[in-house]
């Protein structure tokens, strides 16, 4: 392993001033998930490594229809809060389906975001949410929008001195929700997932819906098409294959060593189908 510096932050201001002083050759410790096996493999090389692990960024809340997470937050707390179980389940469901244990238990909603892995679930989730990242710096605070803040494989809108210190989400208990994916093992990042939201009105009509791709492309991808279909009309078997059909078609995944783009685009339709009627099915209280 390359040999680095370490400082373990207890402040916030003192983490942005490290941030600062360092620039580039600067990497933040959270949950260490992603950034322990990049210096193992040594495919990241920092001067210096700043824990965050001090700072008071792992609160769950709710205030006035908006949710809050702290960049601490871990994946299990995702998976057992009964505020988000009750207001956002869908980050729950997501949760559950990240890593293995040691993963959750350790991982980081902040580290997620600013690793920024296409296929994993938490960007996707965060795009189909529209949610908004909170970023800070030496000089000044942020917010900047998720379906914006992932800008390629590994690639954020953060600037090398700014941390991500939190998300801001609205809550939302009257959607049905899903996340589908499929992985060539349990644990694994997906071949491809799909994140869906449906809201349906007094007359049984889709009234909203926000569906999300991940593993399909170099980013998350929002399904704009798939809710275009679905918004204003009953969802019924068919509306919602129709829906899937247009989320699919407006694909073009990329093939690697295990799977290719014709099939990983093949897998995105059936899953999306599959979260769409599940979803549909919670929002009208059917499941």
């Amino acid at each position: 392993m390359h040999p680095f510096d370490y400082v373990a932050a207890e402040t916030l201001e003192e983490a942005l001033g490290l941030l600062r002083e360092h620039g580039d050759e600067a990497k933040v410790l959270a949950g260490g998930q992603s950034l322990v096996p990049m210096l193992n493999y040594r495919l990241a090389r920092p001067g210096v490594v700043v824990d965050i692990n001090r700072l008071p960024l792992g609160d769950i809340s709710v205030d006035d229809g908006r949710l809050r997470l702290g960049a601490l937050v871990r994946h299990h707390q995702l998976e057992e809060s009964d505020v988000l179980a009750r207001r956002c389940p869908v980050l729950g469901e997501a949760a559950g389906l990240i890593g293995n244990v040691r993963v959750r238990t350790l991982g980081t909603v902040g580290g997620s975001l600013a690793h920024a892995d296409p296929a994993a679930e938490l960007p996707a989730v965060m795009t189909a949410l529209d949610a908004r990242i909170a970023v800070a710096s030496a000089s000044g605070r942020r917010t900047i929008a998720a379906r914006e803040f992932f800008t390629g494989p590994l690639s954020t809108a953060l600037a090398p001195d700014e941390i991500v210190t939190g998300v801001e989400t609205p809550a939302l208990p009257a959607y049905g929700w899903a996340v589908e994916e499929m992985s060539r093992r349990a644990g694994d990042f997906a071949v491809a997932a799909v994140v869906a939201l449906v809201s349906v009105d007094r007359r049984g009509r889709v009234d909203d819906a926000r569906v999300a791709f991940g593993g399909v492309a170099d980013r998350p991808f929002h399904a704009r098409a798939a809710e275009d279909a679905l918004r204003g009309r009953e969802p019924t078997t068919e509306s919602i294959a129709r829906a899937a059909r247009a989320a699919r078609e407006a694909l073009d995944p990329p093939s690697d060593a295990f799977v290719s783009g014709a099939y990983r685009r093949l897998v995105a339709g059936v899953l999306c189908r599959r979260a769409l009627a599940r979803a549909v099915a919670r929002a009208l209280g059917r499941a």
